[in-house]
């Protein structure tokens, strides 16, 4: 069972009541390849409009081939062109037409309007279509009528049509051009697919060394000989010995895994080449394998060199595993060619390969054999010492108060690894900031663990009866947590609402455990019940604000059963139900019988109900205790450890102070 702050805080009712450096070769700007068609249709809107503009159609009449003899025998027919059958031409003087005179037969349906409804149309131009059972004397009448006769090629086409009718299409290819340009200068094009998206770090670029990293002083010292063989190959080389190609780190999220990997780049001052595992996959099969091996080939030209992968059980998961429903070619040929490369390559060459998992369980063996990732490095979350060291470093450049201690909050912040402390420190700042204050003092830190571990607080309004319920619940569990022998020391209790919680009551640990007594678990899940304990004693009933609380101690219970042999009739056995990553949890195995199992029921509920009636007699025997705890939680609504014992008359035990003095620490 993991020792996290949040294990920690017990809550009161559920709140559920009414009221980098960026490498301009990889972060080029991309085109959106929705917008492509976009900008299709804007060039051929361009290409109309700019046609119209530079070259526009004269503006002509329809008229009847009647109405055109007539005009040419009137002598009014200055030129004519023909096209065919189609004759355009113009007038001497401007022709008023009438509007039934400007039909062409095809126009004059019943569904066009009445010619009277149309005004009178005015034109020096005109243009009529020669029917083909015409007289052939009309070039006769033309020539005694002086018109001159213009003829045009059917066979060749003038430049308008050829720009009307082409137009569009270069401009279509032409745009296709571009967006391929674009796209091929941003991630390498159609045929650039296989190429890796890996973000190389070089020295002209600000670097991550070892001062940066702090409390993993055990996995920094794994590393040194890496970056000692980086520096010094010929060190190594000379009696034979070669460096591990794979270092594997291993380690809960957030405790520094990636920042460790850029360390030994930065403190060996060579190229650092970094991606996720997850970068590597594509819908197309074979992307993935291509990809690996043009970062193999880039990491080669650079070396020496380091290779780090992240979240490498993306695509180094067990092979043929149950949960491979469907096709997985591309997972499996990326792998595959990741095993490809690391056999294939020399460790003297100066290519070193790191990777990072929080999931080691689940890798593939072949990646675990000797001569790939050969060495593991394990990244524990940090102690208490460690802790300070990495609040010493995040807290450099922020100003302190005198009242903070940078050992008590790591002595408050059991079980937090790198990234959330950082997260502390940040929140405290932007908390003091919102104040207004020179700077940050311990009250913003206890807000700020506050905030993360809960959430904001909450300003809605409780009714006197609710907010005095959740009182004697907070007092439930502060009480016991003093009166009950082996458990943790109560911290500070409030009922300032806070995420989906009304109140909490916080725990410190007077040290960091790494192994947990059966006295120890009873008290936690005693002291977890004192809210449900209290409400009955005061109120006779009781309500839905234990629902978190069930749900921890059942989850204990259930785990002292199950995996730490703490019952008596089931005996030292771990019923611990192998996990298999390729079944969903319907279909996983069941390593015991249906009798055993219903023994476990009646054990887990056993364990709890003992539990539950020693924090009903234990709250009994100090009622008094009780109503003092919550009476004085109604005025302040936050009390700390003093201030708790001074409401219950409770005694510190005689007990040595813990020791919250800093060890010396290489990497703070």
């Amino acid at each position: 069972m993991a020792n996290q702050l949040a294990d920690n805080v017990t809550t009161g009712p559920i709140g559920d009541q009414p009221t980098r450096a960026k490498d301009p070769a990889v972060d080029k700007p991309r085109l959106r390849p929705q917008r492509w068609w976009l900008i299709v249709l804007a060039l051929m809107a361009a290409n109309y409009l700019v046609m119209q503009v530079l070259f526009p159609e004269p503006s002509s009449i329809t008229i009847s081939y009647t109405f055109f003899k007539q005009q040419v025998a009137a002598g009014n027919v200055a030129n004519v062109t023909s096209v065919g059958d189609l004759i355009r031409g113009r007038f001497k003087t401007e022709v008023t037409i009438s509007p039934r005179e400007s039909l062409t037969p095809s126009a004059k349906t019943p569904a066009a309007p009445p010619a009277e409804q149309l005004k009178p149309i005015a034109s020096m131009r005109f243009k009529t279509q020669r029917p083909v059972f015409a007289d052939p004397g009309l070039e006769r009448l033309l020539e005694e009528k002086g018109v001159v006769i213009e003829a045009v090629d059917e066979s060749r086409p003038s430049w308008f049509t050829l720009l009307v009718g082409f137009g569009p299409t270069v401009l279509l290819i032409g745009a296709f051009v571009w967006i391929s340009r674009r796209a091929a200068s941003a991630s390498g094009g159609l045929f650039g697919l296989g190429r890796s998206r890996a973000k190389r770090y070089s020295e002209e670029q600000p670097k991550v060394t070892f001062d940066d990293v702090a409390g993993i002083d055990e996995a920094e010292n794994e590393l040194i000989e890496i970056v000692d063989f980086l520096k010094n190959p010929a060190k190594y080389q000379r009696l034979g010995g070669t460096v591990p190609k794979g270092v594997l780190l291993v380690g809960a999220p957030g405790t520094g895994k990636t920042l460790l990997a850029r360390a030994v780049a930065g403190q060996a001052s060579v190229p650092f080449f970094s991606l996720s595992a997850s970068e590597f996959i594509e819908m197309i099969v074979g992307v993935g394998a291509s990809r690996v091996r043009d970062l193999f080939r880039q990491a080669r030209e650079a070396a020496p060199s380091i290779i780090f992968i992240d979240e490498l059980d993306a695509i180094g998961r067990s092979r043929g595993s149950g949960s491979q429903l469907g096709g997985h070619d591309e997972r499996e040929q990326t792998l595959n060619q990741i095993l490809t490369e690391m056999d294939g390559f020399d460790s003297r060459e100066g290519v070193i390969v790191l990777a990072a998992t929080n999931r080691a369980d689940v890798l593939d063996q072949a990646l675990l054999r000797p001569g790939r990732f050969d060495r593991r490095v394990v990244v524990q979350r940090p102690d208490r010492a460690g802790r300070a060291a990495i609040l010493t470093v995040h807290t450099k450049h922020v100003p302190l108060a005198s009242d903070v201690d940078v050992a008590r909050i790591a002595a408050e912040t059991p079980g937090l690894v790198g990234a959330e402390l950082r997260n502390l420190v940040n929140e405290a700042a932007l908390l003091a900031a919102r104040k207004e204050a020179s700077a940050v003092r311990a009250e913003d830190f206890a807000e700020a663990m506050e905030k993360i571990t809960l959430g904001p607080a909450r300003n809605i309004l409780l009714n006197p009866v609710d907010r005095k319920r959740t009182a004697y619940h907070e007092a439930g569990h502060a009480l016991l947590a003093l009166l009950v022998p082996g458990g943790d020391p109560v911290h500070r209790v409030s009922i300032v609402p806070r995420g989906m919680a009304l109140g909490a009551t916080y725990q410190l640990p007077v040290d960091d455990r790494t192994s947990y007594a059966e006295d120890y678990l009873r008290a936690r899940i005693t002291s977890t019940l004192g809210g449900r304990a209290a409400e009955k004693l005061v109120y006779g009933v009781v309500t839905t604000g234990a629902e978190n609380d069930l749900q921890q101690v059942t989850e204990i219970a259930r785990h002292m059963v199950l995996r730490w042999g703490m019952s008596e009739k089931l005996g030292p056995i771990s019923f611990v139900v192998p996990q298999d990553e390729g079944l969903p949890p319907a279909f996983q195995h069941q390593p015991y019988s249906e009798v055993t199992a219903e023994l476990i029921d009646v054990e887990v509920r056993r364990i709890v109900e003992e539990c539950h009636r020693e924090a009903d007699r234990l709250l009994a025997a100090h009622r008094p205790k009780l109503d003092a705890l919550a009476q004085a939680l109604l005025k302040a609504e936050s009390l700390n450890e003093k201030e708790i014992r001074d409401a219950t008359g409770v005694l510190a035990p005689d007990e040595p102070a813990a020791d919250l003095s800093l060890r010396p620490s290489a990497a703070s």
